[in-house]
């Protein structure tokens, strides 16, 4: 089942407040500089997606910014180095699980895109 719009508002707010959670825990600028970015992405795409209608929730999602869109990639290198970017466990664990759905629904596109 493909995730709409109302599915992706959670998932990214929710990325949005980890990674912001983990900006601030970062304890070198390296971490804090790649937490920013993927931040700063994230939060164009809320922008975004908060300028649509209401009754557009139920629309299938599809990243609307182009650098969001590459998040994927990003965000798959970001979780490798997990374990030395976050060093509080119950930082890593939500942004271990909230970055799989997040490219989850980002890979739902290409998948799409595919067929």
């Amino acid at each position: 089942m493909p995730y709409t719009i109302a599915h992706a508002i959670p998932i990214l707010d929710e990325l949005a407040n980890t990674l912001d959670k983990a900006y601030w825990e970062a304890s070198s600028i390296a971490t804090k500089d790649a937490t920013y970015d993927c931040f700063s992405t994230v939060s164009k795409e809320l922008l975004e997606i908060n300028k649509l209608s209401i009754q557009d929730h139920d629309l299938t999602y599809e990243p609307i910014s182009y650098e969001f869109k590459l998040m994927s990639k990003r965000l798959t290198i970001f979780r490798k180095s997990l374990d030395h970017y976050i060093m509080r466990n119950t930082t890593f664990e939500a942004l271990d699980n909230v970055i799989t759905s997040t490219i989850q629904l980002i890979s739902q596109e290409v998948a799409q895109s595919l067929e």
